[in-house]
């Protein structure tokens, strides 16, 4: 007994520390690129395996009083098929709207089929899914809890995806959830973004739902229904772009990274949650020295991860003095996942400038080669700075003890938000 309480104990041990121990990957570019360059587009194709499409149309959806509705009427409009994808299904009033919807579509002869995060919506999953395939549906949860998934356990699928007909696809930052379409108690509603899109790169964002469907039943979807010619719907270029694990490196991480070294003037990023590791915080202060500008917009008090929060705050340091512009939002939790490059690039999407986007989760985003659409997201991110704080490094280094007291300590959660 005392030999296996040894071994559990040494096992305990070792876990924790390749956890929180494992040397980062150094990343960083080889050698100078300019990201207006077709050279750039061609790096991106290549080591994002991905392919830029053009032709695309793009609507660019500001909070959830925007894009419920809207994507609610394209469901509601369905005639051959809906696919959802979802981290946070959490049920209430806009669970309730979205499920009516999709369960009436089902009877009607739709083909739905949904996908939740085993831990993002347990409770949505295990008390909606008996209705949801009474009326037609086909749900699946992703890493279900058995003893061969352990290992993956780490693993979800952050993505938030809806395509409806192969012909719309919404994507960007909100799950299913209350708090994006309304005050909860004395929380105000959440600031987010979600963009919807028609033209070729939707069949690419069918393809990522397809490739976690697949894992979630071994189904693999391949019918003219789901993947549909493509046809010239606009006048924007995009790729669409899926990350998943491989090892410790992703491809959400290689796209930020090279987007944010390739800029010649300008970066702007909104993040809920910017915990950069040594190496992104290095490409930075790379940028910088360049004579790139940095602006990051992150939530202020009203954030839903305050030890994140805290954690955060701890390197404001660093990158006030490397020159970043750190803006605090104060009106509620902003949520919005944005990155813009030299007003050319826009990124939205599902992944956070932290970790667990970075190295545990799936993710989706689709980059934008677009003045016009880097135009409309610079509009709605130049209105979030406006109600911001910014950030001052004297005021900073003045922060309270006890937050530098706890900031030291939650350094751990740079491993595994």
């Amino acid at each position: 007994m005392l030999y296996l309480t040894i071994i559990g104990g040494a096992f305990v041990a070792w876990l924790i520390v390749a956890v929180l121990f494992t040397p980062h990957i150094p990343y960083h570019i080889e050698a100078d690129v300019d990201a207006s360059s077709d050279h750039f587009i061609h790096v991106l194709e290549s080591i994002c395996q991905t392919h830029l499409e053009h032709g695309n149309r793009v609507e660019v959806l500001t909070n959830g009083d925007r894009f419920y509705p809207a994507m609610l009427d394209a469901i509601r409009q369905a005639r051959e098929t809906v696919n959802l994808e979802a981290y946070i299904f959490k049920l209430g009033t806009v669970a309730d709207r979205l499920i009516e919807a999709l369960t009436e579509r089902a009877a009607a002869g739709v083909r739905v089929t949904i996908v939740m995060d085993a831990i993002g919506s347990f409770g949505a999953y295990r008390r909606t899914r008996a209705r949801l395939e009474a009326a037609g549906c086909r749900v699946a949860a992703y890493q279900r809890f058995t003893w061969y998934r352990l290992s993956r356990l780490n693993n979800r699928t952050h993505r938030e995806l809806l395509i409806v007909d192969g012909e719309i696809a919404f994507v960007g930052g909100a799950g299913v959830a209350d708090w994006w379409a309304l005050p909860v108690g004395r929380h105000p509603m959440w600031r987010d973004m979600m963009v919807r899109i028609e033209g070729p790169v939707v069949s690419d964002v069918q393809g990522i739902f397809a490739e976690n469907w697949l894992e979630c039943c071994g189904e693999i979807l391949v019918g003219p229904d789901t993947y549909k010619p493509h046809h010239r719907a606009g006048d924007v270029a995009a790729f669409a772009i899926k990350s998943s694990p491989a090892d410790r490196s992703t491809t959400s991480r290689t796209l930020f990274q090279t987007l944010v070294e390739g800029a010649n003037h300008t970066v702007l990023l909104s993040t809920p949650y910017f915990l950069p590791d040594h190496a992104f915080r290095a490409a930075i202060r790379r940028t910088i020295a360049r004579g790139v500008t940095m602006t990051v917009i992150v939530p202020g008090p009203r954030t839903d991860q305050r030890w994140v929060r805290l954690a955060s705050r701890r390197m404001y340091g660093q990158m006030l003095d490397a020159g970043v512009r750190i803006f605090e939002y104060t009106p509620g939790m902003t949520h919005v996942k944005a990155l813009l490059v030299d007003d050319l690039w826009a990124v939205v999407g599902t992944t956070n400038l932290d970790n667990r986007s970075f190295e545990h989760n799936d993710e989706v985003n689709i980059a934008f080669h677009s003045e016009a659409v880097a135009a409309r997201i610079r509009a709605d991110l130049e209105a979030d700075m406006a109600r911001s704080n910014e950030i001052d490094r004297d005021e900073w280094a003045r922060r309270p003890l006890w937050e530098k007291t706890i900031g030291a300590g939650a350094w751990i959660l740079e491993r595994q938000q």
